[in-house]
């Protein structure tokens, strides 16, 4: 089975090298599967739980695009949101391989509903005083959280591929050695 390869980094000197199986392709977005969530602590958003470690969370890349979104999950599979991190366009390194600089904020979408939740504005502030990130890429970065949240108030984004591609589709794909989507 085929995978991807992401060299996630966090500024200003963490990098993460995350190894997910490829779901899916084409020009605009690569599914990946992380079946394993390799986290020390459960993540909690607004008091509820969004992932925990262990986990499967399946990613969404758009290459070009300032985010990517990955659908989260518990343990036993039940689908809580949708977590989009605000990033560098990434940028590949290899066949199947690339670099994805994280930015700090993040946008999360309640599985059970409600507004967006724009998140983690403090660690942008933060990287931007410490120079760990220049003015001018927080600003895109901004920008790009405040047109997301903008388009997801207006019923325009998430991509429906983000709903499509369940957890479950996923599985069932990667089992069918990827008959469904023609990545074998």
């Amino acid at each position: 089975m085929p995978e991807v390869r992401i060299h996630y980094i966090r500024p200003p000197d963490r990098e993460q090298l995350l190894v997910q199986r490829l779901v899916y392709e084409d020009a605009r977005v690569v599914v990946s599967l992380l079946e394993s969530a390799p986290m020390a602590h459960p993540i909690t958003i607004a008091g509820e739980l969004a992932t925990e470690p262990g986990a499967a969370l399946l990613w969404f890349t758009f290459p070009g695009e300032w985010h990517d979104v990955g659908r989260f999950h518990t343990l036993d599979g039940g689908f809580t949101g949708l977590y989009a991190d605000i990033l560098e366009p990434v940028v590949p390194v290899g066949p199947r391989e690339w670099r994805a600089v994280d930015l700090f904020l993040d946008i999360w979408l309640d599985a059970r509903g409600g507004p967006p939740r724009l998140l983690d504005e403090d660690e942008l502030e933060e990287a931007l005083e410490r120079g760990w990130v220049d003015a001018a890429t927080g600003a895109a970065a901004r920008r790009e959280a405040e047109r997301l949240m903008r388009l997801t108030r207006a019923g325009a984004w998430p991509p429906p591929i983000v709903y499509e591609w369940t957890l479950e589709r996923a599985r069932r794909a990667l089992t069918a050695e990827g008959t469904e989507n023609g990545i074998i």
